[in-house]
């Protein structure tokens, strides 16, 4: 198999699994009553802790702007607060609240399951390999 023809194959997988990804998150998503944005605001600041907000928009790749929206409607909704920087005084950090922890275990856990089910034919081998390529992957952007 050529170069091109392997590159043109794994564009077609690659996007063929966001696709389908992205579909199971959306229809995930929207049994819970919150956006997508939302979700994922959830999902970092459950995986990271409490950030500040430019940390927490670069995380998100969105801009300060578009995150002050998701935080505010988030803080209305009781899942986030802001709070005083323990080391900063003067900066702020936004943190999940009680409510939104739980809301981030939830969805985490499908997250789990789902990957289990993707997995689940796989050899401990071939998880192994695939999970050193995403990573490889993923530090490429």
């Amino acid at each position: 198999m050529s170069q091109t023809s392997q590159i043109q194959q794994l564009n077609q997988k690659l996007t063929e699994f966001y696709d389908k990804m992205a579909s199971w998150e959306q229809s995930v998503v929207k049994e819970t009553g919150y956006s997508l944005a939302q979700t994922h605001t959830i999902e970092v600041l459950g995986c990271h802790g409490a950030l500040r907000m430019k940390e927490l928009a670069e995380k998100l790749a969105i801009t300060t702007g578009t995150l002050t929206v998701q935080v505010d409607k988030l803080v209305s909704a009781g899942l986030i607060e802001r709070c005083a920087h323990p080391e900063d005084r003067r900066a702020i950090v936004v943190k999940l609240t009680a409510e939104g922890e739980v809301i981030h275990r939830q969805h985490n856990q499908l997250h789990l399951d789902l990957v289990t089910d993707l997995t689940s034919d796989l050899s401990n081998d071939e998880a192994k390999v695939l999970l050193s390529c995403l990573g490889k992957i993923n530090s490429a952007f």
